[in-house]
């Protein structure tokens, strides 16, 4: 599988990482263990101390996921319509926020949510492993303020080229979504639109008139 290389490219300075990591505001970036030394292991060691953040980790730096409280809403309603709909048509699994996935070693992102089919499941069962080495079908980001679109493009070759079939990115600003089948062909759809799981998920479908109409109290 051919995967992107950029740690061969000439990273002389701190510029030029920052360039790589896809200009993510500095705030976002762990300073220990020092960029570029990062590991697997602090990926799970910064998850489980006292701070619990969630950090992707990318050419052994480790960037905090970013996500505010109206977009882990709108995560958290998505996997809700997700989880519902498996119920009924056992397919796979889905996955939260806080679900870390190993795409490859040193390679480890975290969807906002994402589904999983059984077929890509050792036994078909749920790994019990901190980083599971498991590429979803479907992966669905939300985007907050500091998501850059350097960053998404970036976040979109390695889920491309790691297996992934389809990218959803949920825009709140525009409350529009843009469906991606590969990291730059895509189709825009609008806020009277409806996301459908075609081949991935036959029958599941989200409206994003109804998605964006739960961020405020319906009116009675």
């Amino acid at each position: 599988m051919i995967r992107a290389t950029e740690t061969d490219l000439d990273v002389v300075t701190f510029a030029d990482a920052w360039e790589q990591l896809g200009k993510v505001p500095l705030s976002r970036i762990r300073m220990r263990p020092a960029p570029g030394t990062a590991t697997e292991a602090d990926v799970v060691a910064v998850r489980e101390s006292p701070s619990r953040r969630i950090c992707e980790l990318f050419d052994g730096v480790l960037v905090e996921k970013a996500m505010g409280a109206a977009e882990s809403f709108l995560a958290l309603h998505i996997a809700r319509l997700l989880l519902n709909f498996l119920d009924r048509q056992d397919l796979g699994i889905a996955l939260g926020e806080a679900g870390q996935l190993r795409l490859w070693p040193g390679r480890v992102r975290v969807p906002d949510v994402c589904f999983i089919s059984w077929d890509r499941m050792p036994k078909n069962e749920v790994p019990d492993d901190p980083l599971p080495d498991l590429v979803p079908d479907l992966a669905i980001e939300v985007l907050s303020r500091s998501n850059t679109k350097k960053e998404m493009a970036r976040k979109r070759l390695d889920y491309f080229q790691a297996g992934v079939q389809e990218v959803w990115e949920i825009q709140p600003k525009t409350q529009t979504a843009e469906v991606y089948t590969s990291p730059t062909k895509h189709r825009r759809i609008e806020t009277d639109g409806t996301l459908e799981g075609g081949d991935i998920l036959p029958g599941f479908t989200v409206s994003l008139t109804e998605l964006f109409g739960r961020l405020k109290k319906k009116k009675k």
